[in-house]
């Protein structure tokens, strides 16, 4: 387990150095999940990407040279700049309005598409609250469809 972390801190740092980033990335384990978290640098913006889209790739890549490497399987989260801790925050927050709408109007609520993370929080948020929950579509249109539980 700590051969899996040290590499893919290595792994994620060796790839920040091609950007000319030379930093110290932060590497922890709950479960079988893989934290990795890049500080804030000038390059926060540049790492973080449009909707996160870059930090994803980059975990995405952490966790493929992982498994090509013959590392137990672990999932990989990158995080830069507690960028996806503010957003899960938020995210709570605005969930927080939907689950209250949801209870009060005892109507079900289709939200916008989002993406796995965001639909697992919502999903155990929901759980919480006593709602129920389904994600339909496909691909980048899969959103949450909060419902009230039939009693």
């Amino acid at each position: 387990m700590e051969e899996s972390i040290m590499y893919a801190q290595k792994y994620l740092e060796d790839i920040l150095s091609f950007f000319g980033l030379n930093t110290q990335v932060e590497a922890t384990h709950e479960d079988e999940v893989i934290q990795l978290n890049v500080p804030s640098t000038a390059l926060n913006g540049f790492l973080i990407g449009s909707h996160g889209d870059t930090m994803r790739s980059l975990q995405y890549l952490v966790s493929t040279a992982l498994k090509n490497q013959g590392h137990e399987h672990w999932r990989v989260n990158v995080d830069v700049a507690g960028y996806k801790q503010q957003h899960a925050d938020r995210l709570a927050d605005k969930a927080q309005d939907w689950l209250k709408r949801v209870k009060e109007s005892n109507e079900p609520l289709e939200l916008k598409p989002m993406n796995a993370a965001d639909r697992r929080t919502i999903h155990k948020l929901a759980d919480e609250a006593g709602l129920a929950t389904e994600s339909v579509g496909q691909g980048r249109d899969r959103h949450v469809v909060l419902k009230p539980v039939a009693s």
